[in-house]
């Protein structure tokens, strides 16, 4: 009792004496590390203390982390994340705190120990947070530990550490475990937001990321941020952050300006108004020993790189005049003289192929077709600018029949034909019926998927 009396009075005097200094940016007091306390659950442990709300913990139990958040520049305020490892961690949590200026006691890149016996303990969306009950209108959750608390139940370790955040892409982000420390490579500011400051005074602010190929990232930042006047740099780089999630979005936190490096050239422009009809459907599969090598290839004709945002591919089913299907290819580039190629089935296509497709999509899409169905692939502004077979004609014993077998388009075509053209192409199926070639086709050795022929 008296050790938690002597505890509580010290933290109060360092508080009210910290609260004096206009300069805080001092580092953490190394005699008040703890080598005494020893974890004894896991994070993952923590998921069978959970209940329905907010539910407070009466075991005597340790939990270990490692810091990865900091409010020493003010970006973030009462919340401190700590993930389960120093390096490829599985698992972040977190810890509301009522501590002004936490950073000088829980170091980011630090370990803490936090005794979890008296605290509450609830989840968000997949965030697990801990802290002190909150009540509003009856309902229990979990709020903000108070000051005069978080040192009884917040232990800095006297261990040295090195947190290494993981190394991601946007695209990848997905896979990444929320509430951990996160490193991106090739971003940049999007054009639309150059010139901006960091965040509206006063205002949680929204700005926004983007790598190369045009895929953007949330990041966010606090109105009362030391940085939040500053310009937005105009650069590309690597930037640093905890990585945490609003909902379904995954967004990007950093701690301070030294989490941002933005001095690097921006990626080249990608020309999206180039000729259109430049790229168009160069092969289509129904390969006869395996419907799940199925594939559609387009190419790309042009000397410059294609986007593909809001381009689509749609498949009309049999004689249907509406369409059964749709292919979203925003997010996808092509490179110049280059194939994109797209499989119902990923993990078949690769273990017949040999090597993975540049997009996987579903069963029953256009890239599923079985060699009777329509397909057109459509720009963003509406406009068809390739389309195979005929909508509303059944495929079976016509001209554009490739069921068992293979569409290729001739290698003298370079542009997209919004009508069917039968000349312009070679078709095996297992009818040779309206001029085409009785010849069934087998993966891999009758196809060249991602190869102009």
């Amino acid at each position: 009792m008296k050790n938690i009396l002597f505890g509580t009075i010290v933290g109060f005097l360092t508080i009210i004496v910290l609260s004096c200094v206009d300069n805080t940016d001092f580092g953490a007091p190394k005699e008040n590390c703890n080598s005494d306390l020893i974890a004894n659950i896991s994070f993952a442990g923590l998921d069978s203390l959970l209940g329905d709300g907010a539910v407070q913990i009466h075991q005597d139990l340790v939990v270990e982390g490692y810091v990865v958040s900091s409010d020493r520049a003010g970006n973030f305020f009462g919340e401190m994340y700590l993930q389960d490892t120093p390096t490829n961690p599985s698992q972040g949590i977190l810890l509301q705190i009522d501590l002004r200026d936490f950073h000088l006691f829980f170091p980011a890149n630090g370990k803490v120990l936090v005794k979890l016996k008296g605290l509450y303990i609830g989840k968000g969306g997949e965030t697990i947070k801990l802290g002190s009950a909150f009540t509003s209108f009856g309902n229990v959750s979990v709020g903000r530990l108070p000051s005069l608390k978080v040192m009884e139940h917040v232990f800095r370790s006297c261990e040295e550490v090195n947190v290494d955040p993981i190394l991601t892409t946007i695209s990848e982000i997905d896979s990444v475990p929320v509430n951990t420390l996160v490193r991106l490579e090739g971003l940049e500011v999007v054009d639309r937001e150059l010139g901006e400051t960091y965040a509206i005074s006063a205002e949680e602010t929204e700005r926004h990321l983007q790598d190369c190929e045009e895929n953007e990232l949330v990041l966010l930042n606090s109105g009362y941020a030391d940085f939040q006047a500053e310009r937005l740099p105009d650069g590309n780089g690597t930037v640093t952050g905890v990585l945490v999630m609003d909902g379904k979005t995954p967004q990007l936190i950093i701690r301070d300006l030294d989490d941002i490096t933005l001095t690097d050239e921006r990626c080249p422009e990608i020309i999206t108004e180039f000729t259109s009809t430049q790229i168009f459907i160069s092969e289509l599969a129904d390969p006869d020993n395996n419907a799940g090598a199925r594939f559609v290839e387009l190419y790309n004709s042009a000397p410059e790189p294609l986007d593909l945002n809001l381009w689509t591919l749609r498949r009309y089913t049999n004689e249907n005049t509406e369409t059964s299907s749709t292919i979203d290819l925003s997010g996808l580039i092509i490179d110049a003289h280059s194939t994109l190629v797209i499989s119902p089935n990923a993990p078949e296509f690769e273990l017949v192929y040999g090597f993975p497709p540049d997009l996987g999509v579903s069963t029953n899409s256009p890239a599923d077709s079985n060699g009777d169905d329509n397909l057109e692939l459509v720009d963003p502004f509406g406009t068809v600018v390739d389309v195979f077979g005929r909508i509303g004609e059944d495929g079976s014993g016509t001209d554009h029949e490739f069921e068992d077998g293979r569409a290729v388009r001739n290698g003298n075509i370079t542009e997209g034909n919004a009508v069917y053209t039968f000349s312009e192409w070679n078709i095996f199926n297992d009818t040779g019926d309206a001029g085409t070639i009785n010849l069934p086709q087998n993966a891999p050795q009758d196809f060249t998927p991602g190869v102009r022929d």
